[in-house]
């Protein structure tokens, strides 16, 4: 018998795994498997920031496997603001979990980093090996550092105690159950909502910057699937890049064009090229994962833009959007 733990289980990634779990045929390679008891444990099911918080839960399911999603998490602007909150938030909840899994004896615990990990200074593409080369940019240093430091801590509980703890790096994810609020979420759900906005009032519907830079975008029910091939075959203490390649990198002004095809949005569309781009591209190799998984087949952008749209219209009332 095996008990999954999802921490940040209610968030993008997590609301993804679930549909995953509940959609893919049992006992398929993403399915659910016989035996196995999947648990997405939400904020409201126990504070993580606080260890006796964490020692209940755990103590509450048992889980034999635990995938940590659960962070503070911002966009730019809150990052550059709060660095000590990101940090040491960020530090509570990876250390109360890690040790908490530790304690519970859990067998394979993965925790979900992020791309700002990486050095400011480096050479593209960004690969696992380059993670500690450097310090990471300025801006996000708090919540950065703290995410690296679940791949130092990864490696002693290894060293010291044989645990199988590891982590995971994605690429720019985007999917249902995103976060929308103008305020505070990343590209995608913000133009969605921007050209929902402009639809719905009439009015241009208004990108920042040229629309030049590039990202790989990876569909969050792909990185679900991705997640699961994680916690069942990969058995590496170093971390994996989850992402689809670099030939895959996506224009700004492609994401807004498939936005607005999406939206049935026909009003006058513009770019404020007064607004800076930020940085034009940060490809990232995700060939250690396909010398890994064999056969992946990841969801073509537009469709998955199109379920995306699908779903914020029709959960506009209950989404994340800044707008209660």
């Amino acid at each position: 018998m095996s008990v999954i733990l999802v921490t940040g289980g209610s968030g993008l990634v997590g609301s993804a795994i679930k549909h995953v779990i509940e959609t893919e045929p049992e006992g398929s390679r993403f399915g659910k498997k016989p035996g196995e008891t999947w648990i997405f444990a939400r904020s409201s099911d126990g504070d993580l920031k606080d260890a006796a918080a964490t020692k209940a839960l755990f103590d509450k399911y048992k889980p034999t496997h635990v995938i940590h999603l659960a962070a503070l998490v911002g966009g730019l602007f809150g990052n550059m603001k709060y660095k000590l909150s990101f940090l040491r938030e960020n530090l509570l909840i990876n250390e109360n979990v890690l040790n908490a899994s530790h304690e519970g004896k859990a067998q394979k615990v993965i925790s979900c980093l992020s791309t700002c990990v990486f050095p400011d200074k480096v050479t593209y593409p960004l690969d696992e090996t380059k993670i500690h080369s450097g310090p990471p940019h300025e801006s996000n240093f708090g919540y950065a550092y703290a995410k690296r430091l679940v791949d130092v801590q990864n490696h002693a509980y290894n060293d010291q105690y044989g645990s199988n703890f590891t982590s995971a790096i994605p690429t720019n994810i985007f999917g249902p159950h995103d976060n929308f609020d103008l305020e505070v979420s990343h590209v995608i759900p913000a133009l969605i909502h921007k050209c929902y906005m402009a639809k719905k009032n009439g009015t241009p519907f208004v990108v920042a910057g040229t629309g030049k830079p590039l990202r790989q975008f990876i569909y969050s029910r792909d990185l679900a699937k991705l997640f699961i091939w994680q916690l069942r075959e990969y058995n590496e203490i170093d971390p994996v890049i989850l992402s689809v390649g670099e030939d895959e990198e996506i224009s700004i002004k492609e994401v807004a064009d498939s936005i607005v095809k999406a939206v049935g949005f026909e009003g006058e569309y513009t770019f404020d090229t007064s607004k800076a781009d930020g940085q034009f591209r940060k490809p990232a190799s995700n060939k250690k994962l396909l010398s890994l998984i064999g056969e992946f087949k990841f969801t073509p952008f537009d469709q998955a833009m199109d379920e995306t749209v699908a779903w914020f219209l029709q959960n506009y009332d209950t989404a994340r959007t800044g707008k209660k």
